[in-house]
């Protein structure tokens, strides 16, 4: 292993991005490893790009580049173009990374000949405030994030995904780059390209990325509706091989709560069994608060959670909901690019004379 790409794309993220650099450049490394760091700016309005250029001021292998599409996996593929490196590693602006991080990826790559190699996050709250703490409690249990394994304690191990990943290059050329349509999910759809070509991904619990999550509720609930929730729905519609039933289940959920209470005026039969689901989902999650209230040493988790796990879900849910009737309608966003791979319906292999 002679040379590594660093990609990281930012956009607007003043509050992360000194963290996030200073840690990055602290990393250890093989004295002989050859690296360039690319930082990809989406049109930051705030103070983003001052902070980079004074932190990478002295770094030559630093190269600040732009993004004029604003999107992640645009900002990705940029870099792709450009770099070089034997192996690329793709780390986010809104985490921190320990010394260590490169050397157990490099570690792990070469002990598991895997295309990909990742960790775990370690959730942090957002800001120094209870709304984020009751995010990362939310977050961080099954209940939250089902079986998300990143997210969780997970043995190593092959994985269906890894958070940002440390990627062999010639897993490119095999199998395409990042799909540009993709606002959300285009990382999890990458890797289950790889794993449907053949390719395998590794997951080591000892890479571990510092991941800084929503400061507050209500942005929290936004970015689930706006974001998460669509994409989710989106990513089966482009990519059947990358489907994963806890990506849609909270539409399931949403769709349940609506022909719940209709069912409800209509039936005494079927408003019990309603009733009788919903007790049972409010057990769950009176449990799984108390558990998170005694993990987090937090007595008003006990109260905060169970409402905030249901609004999740349920918000979420309305997100998947919407992005399918989008795609309905054929009005989602994923509709309005054209198709930049072949073989649609497989895994996707763009022809070369595209990267």
């Amino acid at each position: 292993m002679n040379s590594i790409d660093v990609i990281i794309p930012v956009l607007n993220e003043e509050e992360f991005i000194l963290q996030c650099l200073q840690s990055v450049l602290a990393f250890d490394r093989p004295p002989e490893l050859m690296w360039r760091i690319f930082v990809i700016d989406g049109g930051s309005t705030d103070g983003t790009l001052e902070i980079v250029h004074k932190v990478v001021a002295g770094h030559p292998e630093v190269e600040v580049l732009a993004n004029p599409e604003r999107i992640q996996s645009c900002a990705l593929n940029i870099a792709l173009r450009r770099g070089r490196g034997e192996y690329v590693l793709r780390l986010d602006a809104h985490a921190t990374y320990p010394c260590d991080y490169l050397v157990q990826c490099i570690q792990s790559a070469i002990a598991s000949d895997a295309d990909n190699v990742g960790g775990i996050f370690r959730t942090l709250p957002g800001a120094d405030t209870y709304q984020a703490q009751v995010v990362q409690a939310v977050t961080t249990h099954r209940l939250g994030v089902g079986n998300a394994e990143f997210r969780l304690q997970p043995e190593p191990g092959p994985a269906d995904t890894v958070p940002y990943g440390f990627f062999k290059r010639s897993v490119f050329e095999r199998v395409g780059y990042f799909d540009e349509r993709l606002v959300r999910n285009q990382d999890y759809e990458l890797n289950r390209r790889i794993a449907a070509s053949g390719g395998r991904i590794w997951l080591n619990p000892k890479i571990v990325v510092n991941y800084h999550n929503q400061p507050t509720i209500g942005g929290f609930l936004c970015k689930q509706f706006a974001k998460e929730g669509p994409y989710n729905a989106y990513l089966w519609y482009l990519a059947p091989y990358a489907r994963a039933f806890r990506h849609v289940i909270t539409g399931v959920f949403a769709a349940g709560v609506f022909g719940g209470i209709v069912c409800f005026f209509l039936s005494h039969i079927l408003g019990i069994v309603f009733m009788s689901v919903m007790g049972l989902y409010l057990t769950l999650a009176i449990l799984a608060s108390i558990q998170q209230a005694a993990r987090y040493k937090c007595a008003w988790h006990v109260a905060t959670l169970p409402p905030i796990f249901f609004a999740f879900h349920f918000v979420h849910g309305l997100g998947v909901l919407s992005g399918l009737i989008r795609l309905a309608l054929a009005i989602a966003p994923v509709q309005r690019i054209r198709e930049p791979w072949l073989g649609y319906g497989a895994y996707r292999i763009r022809p070369k004379d595209v990267l």
